[in-house]
């Protein structure tokens, strides 16, 4: 029986171990942390956003754009939901098309993937974290002696799928094994970089700010030209800002950052108001209350907190009754409010990024089979690659995807070998 070693019980990394195992091949899946899936269960905020119904190549970003473009064509959305499907999950999914399991629990996933991998006699090698690869005929692995594993070395494979992902979430377990194995056989990487992760801000107002949640927009800048604006929430925090909008502005920032460009963000924390209406109404108000604070009157539409530090930047006294508020007052209020403009210092660190951008350089991969094209039997899938989806699913897919096909090509490779 041929027989295969995976690194890493991710998302790719477990998909592959059961198409292997269904094929009857051997496989020998090794995980660093003691439970498999991690990053599954903390995904979606628990509920684990699998996939996006409406996936296309245009979700993701890397130096080689056309990588994704066989996958998506050969393993997309509705593959997905048969492979799931097979496992015990069913899909529920929403009208954007994120895609979510119907338990909306990401625990079940893990519970389905982990009762295949029982059902089908995969071997599976908890807390034990690989420390270096070799190939002379077959590949050998070796175990840290700081692991939990009792057997230190692994001999024998036929061929070896590297799936540990990169450095998001260190806390847990992510990091660069995948990156030095590609090294030490000779892959070149491109430069990483966190992505899906809160921004850092050139000011001090982010702290007054902090914990003020919005639902507003936000416009990125790099080197003084508009890159992309995204709606949706903006979270003021202690270290800057975040929120889902400023998570999908969050690559470009920093992509650009890496590379020492000047970045910017403009805020729009009324994006559903004209500046003409919204100046009209304000003053309606304070026509109709004229002895209320001008803090008051906004206070109506706008947060507390973030009323008063909107009145103190436009130098407003938060004090002014409503009867001496002007035309110019409220334009340059409204101004500041629709177009509020940062200096972005840098991310929030891989320890906060959902993911990871750069990796493994995808010109040196098989697009089809996610072979090396350096090392014969050598495959790399999943977030290793450099291969960085947008938010709402699209990273799970490429996992999911790049598992299966990967697996398929051993498998047949192996068959037409026998």
């Amino acid at each position: 029986m041929k027989k295969v070693a995976i690194i890493g019980a991710g998302a790719a990394g477990l998909t592959a171990s059961i198409i292997l195992a269904r094929n009857n091949i051997k496989v020998d899946l090794f995980e660093q942390n003691t439970k498999n899936g991690k990053k599954i269960l903390v995904s979606g905020n628990g509920h684990c956003n699998i996939t996006n119904k409406f996936v296309s190549k245009s979700n993701y970003i890397s130096a080689n754009p056309n990588f994704v473009e066989p996958t998506l064509k050969r393993f997309g959305y509705h593959e997905l939901e048969r492979f799931m499907n097979s496992i015990g999950i069913l899909f529920s999914t929403k009208e954007d098309g994120r895609t979510f399991p119907l338990s909306f629990e990401a625990k079940s996933v893990v519970t389905a993937y982990e009762e295949a991998l029982s059902l089908l006699d995969v071997t599976v090698f908890n807390d034990c974290k690989i420390e270096s690869v070799q190939k002379e005929t077959n590949f050998s692995l070796t175990c840290e002696v700081a692991s939990g594993c009792k057997v230190q070395t692994f001999k024998d494979y036929d061929a070896l799928i590297v799936a540990t992902g990169l450095l998001a979430y260190p806390q847990l377990g992510g990091n660069e094994d995948g990156l030095h194995f590609a090294s030490s056989f000779g892959h070149s990487l491109i430069p990483t970089y966190p992505s899906l992760v809160g921004l850092h801000l050139d000011s001090s107002l982010h702290e007054e700010l902090s914990g003020v949640k919005i639902d507003g927009e936000v416009t990125i800048f790099v080197d003084g030209l508009k890159e992309k604006t995204m709606h949706g929430d903006l979270l003021f925090t202690k270290y800057g800002i975040s929120g889902l909008a400023i998570f999908d502005i969050s690559q470009i920032a920093s992509q650009a950052l890496v590379n020492f460009q000047n970045v910017e963000i403009s805020l729009n924390l009324l994006k559903d108001f004209n500046a003409q209406s919204l100046s009209a109404q304000i003053l309606n108000l304070c026509k109709a209350l004229p002895q209320n604070k001008i803090s008051t009157v906004l206070g109506a539409i706008l947060p507390a907190k973030l009323a008063f530090i909107a009145l103190k930047e436009t130098r407003i006294d938060a004090n002014t009754e409503a009867l001496h508020v002007n035309t110019k007052m409220v334009k340059t209020l409204i101004n500041k409010l629709q177009n509020w403009k940062f200096k972005v210092t840098d991310t929030h660190g891989f320890s906060h990024a959902e993911v990871c951008g750069g990796g493994v350089n995808t010109s040196e991969i098989d697009e089809k089979t996610f072979e090396s094209k350096k090392t014969k039997n050598l495959y790399f899938v999943g977030e290793v690659l450099d291969v960085l989806g947008e938010r709402g699913g699209y990273n799970f897919q490429f996992a999911f995807a790049s598992g299966v096909l990967c697996a398929e090509a051993i498998g047949k490779d192996f068959s037409s070998k026998k």
